[in-house]
C-alpha cells in the first residue's frame, strides 16, 4: 500500500479555519485511493483539532532540528511527501531529499504568504501594492521552496498567474487545486423572510479577519440606523480580549466567538458581511455562505478568484469604500429579488468553479503522472535542482548546529542537576 506523509504546520482545525478544511479535503483525495497516510507535525496538539485517527491516519509528533526525524523518515519510506506551507519544506525538505530522494514532493501553499504580506504592508501604509513589495525576502524564500518541490498545489487561479508572470515559476510545477466542493442537498436553505440579522465569521488569529471586524464596527452604527433592530453577529475561533471588548448589545454588535456549527449560523443569517482588506488565497467563509444560500458583501480581494467564471458575477455585492459597503448591505438586506439573484449566483459559482466531481479526476491524474515520470519531470527544472543543492548545505549545517547546541545545553543541565 503506497504511503503519503504529510508534514503539517499545524494540526487541522476544519471548524476554525479554511486551511484546516482544505487540508482534510487533500487527505480525502488519497484516502479515496486507499493510500496509507501519516500526518506528522512539530506543532502542539490544539483544542479544536480534527481527530485524524478516526480516519485511520497515524498522528505523529516530530521535532524541529533533530536527527530523530531522519530515523522516522527512513522507517516510513513514503511515496509522496506533502509539505503544509513552505516553512515546512524549508525545515524538512533537505532531509526528504537525502533519505527519500525518489518520493514525490508536493507543496500545499495554502495561499501565497508573500502576496498576503505584500498586501498587508501596503494596507498599513494606505497605498497600492508595488513590485518591490512582491520582491521581499519572504517572497525569495517562498518561491525557492516552490521551485524545489515537484508540484505546488495552488488554491487560486490569480496566484497561478502571479507565480508564472511575476516569479517565472514554470506552469509544469504548478497544479490548480481550489476548494473541492460536494453539494450536500440536506443542508438547510432557509427562506429570505425567515432569516434575520447579519453575520461575520472568521478566525481571529488571521489579521485580515481582525481588520474586517474593525471596519464593520466602524460602519455598523450607520447600517443600524437604516436597518433598525438588525444585529451583526461576530463569530470566530480564538477571540482575543480586544475583540470581545467590541461587544455592544445596544448597538446590536454582538461578539459571539466560537461557532459550534458555522453552516447553521450562516443558514439563519440573511447576509454574510466580510470586507476583507488584504490577504490571499480563497476565503472559506464565502464557500460556507454559498452552500447555505447566504449572499455576501465583501471587497475585491475577498471575492478574488471566487466569482462565477463565465460572467464574473459575485454572490452578493463587491464594495470597497465605507459608503459602498453600507449601501450594499442595506439594499441587499431589504430587497428579496436581489437577494435571490445573489443566492442563485452562489449556486452557479459552486457548480462552475469548485465542483469536486469535475476537478478531482484531473488533479489526481496530474499528481500521479508526475510521480510516475518523476526523473524526467525533475530534469526539466534545473533551477529547482540548483536551489536544492545550495539549500541542503546551508539548511543542513544550520539544523545540525542547532541540534548540537540543544544537546550540549541538555547535557549541561543534567550535569548541574547531578551536582
Amino acid at each position: 500500500m503506497p504511503l503519503l506523509l504529510i508534514l503539517g504546520y499545524v494540526w487541522p482545525e476544519p471548524n476554525s479555519s479554511a486551511a484546516g478544511w482544505r487540508m482534510l479535503s487533500l487527505i480525502q483525495i488519497y484516502r479515496q485511493q486507499q493510500w496509507r497516510i501519516v500526518f506528522a507535525s512539530p506543532a502542539e496538539l490544539s483544542v479544536h483539532r480534527f481527530d485524524l485517527t478516526s480516519w485511520g491516519i497515524d498522528e505523529v509528533q516530530i521535532e524541529l532540528n533533530s536527527s530523530s526525524f531522519d530515523e522516522q523518515l527512513a522507517s516510513w519510506q513514503p511515496d509522496v511527501v506533502l509539505f503544509d506551507r513552505f516553512m515546512l519544506e524549508e525545515q524538512f525538505g533537505w532531509r526528504v531529499d537525502e533519505i527519500c530522494p525518489n518520493a514525490l514532493k508536493l507543496l500545499d501553499s495554502e495561499d501565497l504568504h508573500c502576496l498576503r504580506a505584500a498586501r498587508h504592508q501596503a494596507f498599513k501604509q494606505q497605498r497600492a501594492v508595488t513590485r518591490a513589495d512582491l520582491r521581499s525576502e519572504l517572497a525569495q524564500r517562498e518561491i525557492a521552496a516552490i521551485l524545489r518541490c515537484d508540484l505546488t498545489l495552488t488554491i487560486s487561479e490569480y496566484e497561478i498567474a502571479l507565480l508564472q508572470d511575476e516569479y517565472s515559476v514554470p506552469a509544469s510545477q504548478l497544479l490548480y487545486v481550489p476548494f473541492l466542493i460536494e453539494r450536500d442537498e440536506t443542508l438547510p436553505r432557509v427562506e429570505f423572510a425567515l432569516r434575520q440579522h447579519c453575520c461575520f465569521i472568521g478566525n481571529f488569529r488571521h489579521e485580515p479577519n481582525w481588520q474586517a471586524v474593525l471596519q464593520l464596527r466602524r460602519i455598523w452604527p450607520q447600517i443600524r440606523k437604516q436597518l433598525p433592530g438588525v444585529e451583526l453577529h461576530i463569530y470566530g475561533a480564538y477571540p482575543p480580549p480586544k475583540a470581545t471588548e467590541l461587544h455592544d448589545v445596544k448597538l446590536g454588535f454582538l461578539v459571539k466567538g466560537w461557532a459550534d456549527d458555522s453552516l447553521q449560523v450562516l443558514a439563519q443569517s440573511r447576509l454574510c458581511l466580510a470586507p476583507i482588506p488584504f490577504g490571499a488565497g480563497l476565503k472559506g467563509k464565502f464557500i460556507d455562505a454559498m452552500l447555505t444560500g447566504t449572499p455576501s458583501v465583501t471587497t475585491a480581494i475577498g471575492a478574488e478568484a471566487m466569482t462565477e467564471p463565465q460572467t464574473g458575477q459575485w454572490c452578493g455585492v463587491v464594495a470597497e469604500t465605507d459608503a459602498e459597503l453600507i449601501a450594499a448591505t442595506v439594499q441587499l438586506y431589504q430587497q428579496a429579488d436581489l437577494w435571490h439573484q445573489a443566492q442563485q449566483c452562489g449556486d452557479a459559482i459552486l457548480q462552475n468553479r469548485f465542483a469536486k466531481s469535475a476537478l478531482l479526476p484531473m488533479i489526481w491524474q496530474r499528481m500521479e503522472q508526475v510521480r510516475q515520470e518523476l526523473l524526467a519531470h525533475r530534469l526539466q527544472h534545473f533551477l529547482g535542482s540548483m536551489l536544492k543543492h545550495h539549500h541542503q548545505r546551508s539548511t543542513k549545517f544550520m539544523a545540525q548546529w542547532i541540534e548540537a547546541k540543544n544537546k550540549l545545553a541538555q547535557q549541561v543541565t543534567e550535569e548541574q542537576a547531578n551536582d
